[in-house]
């Protein structure tokens, strides 16, 4: 099983102020480019943070900036992480306490911070989940990803490589339930209405004995997969060779490893499909390009 990246990977340097500092240099730190924490710190010792939302409540709630310090509106005490910590101990911290960001501690010693931005280019799927219960029953999560629309609550999705770019030995994994309202909406949107997937008594004659997911359908977690690599992902080419049927409901995980760069931003990678008892149902090679993301509104 892959590791998750310990924070130290994609940690951010901190900006560091102490508690006098006036809490109007503080906010306009918070204003440059790329800034969303700035970290207090006293006698070498983090005592306090103060992210853009700290910033946002000071206008909220009417207060002058120019007469208060980073002590009067920073958070505190503060939420931290171990460097040896990985990104996934640190995403669900990030969400236990309702923060954005955790000061990276080494015996006492600030080393950076991690961010919720950060930690959603590893891990879109512990982004909170969408206020729009009533729409989506609390099973769609938003994504601050600017390449994927939504992440649900049961999909779950690992990234182990670098957050800018793609290089030889990254690898991407991705996995998820396939239930029975998918396979019947497969069959619908594909055309491909083969009654061992829809039809149990049909199904149970067959050499399976049972309804079975589409192969095609199984194989989609591959392209799910490859989409959440850094950048616009074009599928140019995909081998695949079937190995196993996989029963509906079953959850499949695919996993991508970079193993080639074969031209200007073009990749080989293995790929493959395993189901619910880590067998392997699928395996094959694919060749993606990595356009630059376009700018959104």
């Amino acid at each position: 099983m892959l590791r998750p990246p310990a924070v130290t990977e994609l940690m951010e340097r901190s900006e560091t102020v102490p508690p006098d500092e006036r809490a109007l240099t503080v906010a306009r730190r918070l204003d440059e480019p790329g800034a969303e924490s700035v970290v207090v710190v006293e006698n070498g010792e983090v005592v306090g943070i103060v992210t853009e939302s700290d910033a946002v409540a000071l206008l909220v709630e009417g207060r002058d900036p120019a007469s208060l310090t980073a002590a009067a509106v920073m958070s505190s005490p503060v939420h931290t992480v171990g460097p040896d910590e990985s990104v996934v101990d640190a995403a669900e911290r990030l969400r236990t306490y309702g923060v954005e960001a955790l000061p990276v501690v080494d015996d006492g010693e600030l080393l950076g911070v991690v961010t919720t931005t950060r930690c959603s280019q590893y891990l879109p799927h512990v982004r909170r989940p969408s206020v729009d219960a009533d729409v989506n029953d609390g099973r769609v999560r938003e994504t601050e990803r600017a390449d994927t629309a939504y992440e649900k609550a049961d999909w779950s999705f690992e990234y182990v490589g670098h957050p800018e770019r793609i290089d030889v030995g990254d690898v991407v994994r991705f996995s998820k339930p396939l239930d029975e309202t998918e396979v019947d909406d497969f069959a619908d949107a594909s055309g491909d209405t083969n009654r061992l997937h829809l039809d149990g008594e049909y199904a149970r004659r067959t050499r399976f004995g049972r309804r079975i997911a589409h192969g095609t359908l199984v194989a989609g977690v591959v392209s799910a997969a490859l989409a959440r690599l850094p950048g616009l992902i074009v599928y140019l080419s995909q081998e695949v060779s079937y190995l196993g049927p996989v029963d509906i409901g079953d959850r499949v995980t695919a996993e991508c490893e970079v193993v080639e760069v074969v031209g200007e931003e073009r990749y080989r990678l293995t790929t493959t499909v395993t189901d619910d008892d880590d067998r392997t149902v699928i395996d094959g090679e694919a060749v993606v390009l990595a356009d630059p993301i376009p700018e959104t509104a």
